[in-house]
């Protein structure tokens, strides 16, 4: 049997996850819950799929929080993909891929030209990413002003939290800007796939 993992379960759930599961071994190993010690003197390959298979299933935990948190934390600024997609190319205008929903234009465009619509799927991804990592940050940014309190090195502890508590917000933000140029790749590449515009004229007809 073959086990694989594809480019969005990938960066969507088994880098986020990973970063989760590294903050819960440093958990395990700081209160002595575990010894990482022993741990790693494990078969390497049991060792190798464990770590797999707890990231990709961490993964799919974090992405709830990935998604609250991005709700959370206020925007900065507005942004519309068919609106700066329409300012770019004004020919566009009155096309009806402009209208349709972003995920079902995509879905469009991987079924006409999977290729094309693969660059679109990898910003996309990247974003998931960018935004499911956050939390992990958020945790690192607690565990460190613990370690402030309580921990044997301070000066390490400051810094620590202030980079996590600056890529908190900095992942989410960047996820959200991801999206958005996913977002507008897609509205691009449908634009020179003509068999997107006519599926989706010919369905809007028969509706």
């Amino acid at each position: 049997m073959t086990f694989a993992i594809g480019l969005f379960d990938l960066f969507t759930y088994a880098i986020p996850g990973a970063l989760h599961l590294a903050f819960l071994a440093y958990l395990a190993g700081r209160l002595h819950w575990l010894d990482l010690a022993a741990v790693s003197r494990g078969p390497g390959v049991v060792l190798v799929i464990g770590i797999v298979v707890a990231s990709y299933l961490l993964g799919y935990l974090a992405y709830p929080m990935g998604t609250r948190a991005s709700r959370w934390l206020p925007r900065r600024r507005k942004r519309n993909a068919r609106e700066e997609f329409l300012r770019r190319n004004p020919a566009a205008r009155g096309r009806v891929f402009v209208e349709a929903d972003s995920f079902l234009l995509l879905s469009a465009l991987q079924l006409h030209d999977a290729d094309a619509a693969m660059e679109a799927t990898r910003l996309r991804t990247a974003g998931l990413m960018l935004r499911n990592s956050s939390p992990a940050m958020a945790f690192g940014f607690v565990a460190s002003v613990v370690e402030l309190i309580v921990g044997q090195h301070p000066v390490f502890a400051a810094c620590a939290a202030v980079l996590f508590a600056g890529a908190f917000p900095a992942l989410v933000a960047q996820g959200r800007l991801m999206s958005h140029w996913a977002s507008v790749k897609t509205l691009e590449l449908s634009f020179w796939v003509p068999e997107v515009e006519e599926t989706l004229a010919a369905r809007q007809k028969t509706e």
